[in-house]
């Protein structure tokens, strides 16, 4: 991590407030990848005053950041906070919104766990009741069921490797970021810090999964990552998410799909592949319990309603996702062999041991 006595430049977060940024949305001018790196640094670095962060980062969240930007403060990140541990595979990295969902099912963990089984290797990370709406994220869902997660990065590579799934832990792969927590939970909004988490890649993967609530939210972050000099994703596979979570809507979804070479976008529709759910059908009353619950059962095959078509579908993504698979139809036949079979299950039970 950066430390409170190394040398900056000549940008201060209140020089960047004054000359750049603090103007207003209409007016204000958009940093370039210096300045944003040094405005960065010295974040981490615990340099600004409480009040000049504070207007900092409302500033950019009123004006909007630029790719350019956000790779810079994600590179920053990258260099001097995040702690990466590789498993000897190559996983799926799936980052969605680190501070939670608070009304549907987090789907993410069944269909990762239904991936795995599959033999597609999958890496999920977040922190704990992270601001603005310190909801249900991976972490609590695992916490539920048993599985521990306050992990080491060494562990978490780990336990990709012996169980097909693994869960990185914010505070310890992240804890520059992690450092950040009481003055984000001050601001009452999101920052760019909100956005730039969610792909600190800690195994790193080539392959992101994430999530979006617009289309050009998911073309900017494709181009952050095109921008980044240190993310070295090869493939970016965004959809426009339940609550910005990464699970697929029921009904109508929008996907984004990037490569260095490409960016498309296209539509999925669950009724394509006979499944008639609809929102409020996956809609839950506790939504760390709940979720926890509705994994288990659909794991052991206890449940073959909404919720097993919903974690069939999310889990044949993330082989389509990861190329392990050249269609959702096949994605899908290979979910639903996993809860036939059972295999989910032991997944389950081998990271419950682990």
């Amino acid at each position: 991590m950066a430390q409170a006595t190394q040398d900056f430049g000549e940008w201060p977060l209140k020089r960047l407030m004054t000359e750049i940024v603090g103007s207003g949305p209409k007016s204000a001018d958009d940093m370039n990848r210096e300045q944003a790196r040094e405005a960065f640094q010295r974040i981490l670095a615990g340099e600004p005053d409480e009040t000049t962060l504070g207007a900092f980062w409302l500033a950019n969240r009123w004006k909007t950041n630029t790719p350019e930007e956000l790779a810079a403060f994600s590179d920053v990140m990258r260099e001097e906070s995040v702690v990466t541990a590789e498993p000897d595979c190559d996983p799926l990295d799936c980052g969605a919104n680190y501070d939670g969902k608070h009304t549907t099912a987090v789907l993410g963990v069944a269909a990762g766990i239904v991936a795995a089984a599959a033999g597609t290797p999958i890496v999920t990370h977040s922190g704990d009741r992270v601001p603005t709406q310190k909801a249900t994220a991976y972490k609590h869902v695992l916490d539920e069921l048993g599985v521990r997660t306050e992990l080491e990065p060494a562990e978490s590579a780990a336990m990709v490797d012996e169980t097909g799934f693994g869960f990185y832990y914010q505070p310890n792969f992240n804890p520059g970021i992690h450092a950040l927590y009481g003055r984000r939970d001050q601001m009452g909004v999101r920052t760019f810090v909100n956005t730039i988490e969610t792909v600190a890649n800690p195994a790193n993967a080539d392959v992101h999964l994430g999530s979006f609530y617009h289309l050009a939210f998911a073309k900017k972050m494709c181009d952050l990552v095109a921008e980044s000099a240190e993310l070295p994703f090869s493939r970016v596979v965004m959809f426009q998410g339940m609550e910005g979570y990464d699970d697929i809507r029921p009904g109508y979804t929008k996907v984004a799909d990037w490569n260095p070479d490409s960016f498309d976008d296209y539509e999925i529709e669950t009724a394509d592949y006979g499944m008639s759910m609809e929102y409020d059908d996956l809609a839950v009353d506790d939504v760390t319990a709940d979720s926890a619950a509705i994994t288990e059962a659909v794991l052991a095959g206890d449940r073959t309603d909404q919720f097993a078509d919903a974690v069939a579908l999310n889990a044949a993504f993330r082989m389509f996702a990861r190329d392990d698979v050249d269609s959702l139809e096949v994605g899908l036949e290979e979910a639903r062999a996993v809860l036939d079979d059972g295999s989910g299950e032991d997944v389950l039970e081998d990271l419950r041991a682990f």
